[in-house]
């Protein structure tokens, strides 16, 4: 797990990457990534298959393949709490259930979680009960299963705005979930992430998942090129101790509800992107 300790001479960040933004086939993700100075892999599907609806030859021959290439996987990217509100409590702790068995194969701490849409018109205000009760129950599964849950702040999800995170956050009150920080998301949310979210949140993030975009359009681009303030945001992790994943989703062909594609050269566009922003205040990753 990442730690917030005194600032080193040398911050060393851990490398990762959303490998289906490169390809459905793994082989390729774990290629790709590796050419690019990485070791890691953030799980969200393979062979197009989602992580949610692996089987365990499927969850196996991934762990086989990470193993052949020596490789880790920095978390389960799953689509838990990526569905309407009113789909009932157990519905999503069975899917966190079959999740967590794959996080376990693949030796994975970590499992990235949402917190629920609402229907077209309602107030984010008129579900947070709901939403709660939810997100309490798969923490209390997290807590059994000694996973902790990272949640993303995914636009049009409650805890799309750094007042609601905060308010999930604190209200759960659970070591076992944690905050997975996105500048991007933020920005197509209208928020300045860094100027109107870091302070507050920064002692509950436990993971960079790293895109930008431009708050004019909301198109994603490469870190440092747009309006996500990740510059800031990576100078305060850094003397902040942090020693943690940074994640590449760059969504630079296309986004979709369950994620988002690149491809290989534009992930390459992507992480050099990263790595110029992070030589800038003396981070580097592996």
């Amino acid at each position: 797990m990442p730690s917030v300790n005194a600032v080193s001479d040398t911050a060393v960040w851990t490398l990762s990457g959303f490998g289906d933004e490169i390809s459905p086939d793994p082989a390729i993700q774990l290629a790709v990534l590796e050419a690019l100075g990485a070791r890691h892999l953030e799980v969200r599907s393979a062979w197009g298959v989602n992580v949610a609806d692996f089987d365990d030859e499927r969850t196996d021959a991934l762990a086989s393949l990470l193993s052949g290439a020596g490789f880790g996987v920095s978390a389960i990217a799953s689509p838990i709490g990526k569905v309407d509100v009113s789909s009932p409590v157990e519905h999503e702790v069975e899917r966190l259930r079959a999740v967590i068995r794959v996080a376990h194969r693949l030796e994975s701490h970590y499992v990235r979680v949402f917190s629920f849409y609402r229907r077209e018109g309602a107030p984010a205000e008129s579900i947070r009960d709901d939403v709660l009760a939810r997100l309490r129950a798969l923490a209390d599964l997290a807590e059994a299963e000694d996973i902790v849950l990272l949640h993303e702040n995914e636009k049009e999800i409650y805890g799309d705005v750094p007042s609601r995170v905060l308010d999930l956050v604190e209200s759960v009150g659970s070591d076992h979930f944690r905050l997975a920080w996105d500048n991007a998301n933020y920005v197509q949310c209208g928020v300045k992430p860094f100027s109107e979210g870091w302070a507050p949140l920064a002692p509950y993030v436990d993971y960079l998942q790293v895109k930008d975009a431009v708050a004019a359009t909301g198109e994603v681009v490469p870190a440092g090129e747009g309006d996500g303030e990740l510059l800031e945001t990576v100078t305060a992790l850094r003397d902040a101790g942090y020693d943690g994943f940074v994640s590449l989703e760059p969504h630079l062909a296309e986004g979709f509800s369950l994620g988002g594609f690149s491809g290989p050269g534009a992930f390459g566009t992507a992480a050099r992107a990263l790595a110029r922003l992070l030589d800038r205040i003396g981070v580097r990753t592996v």
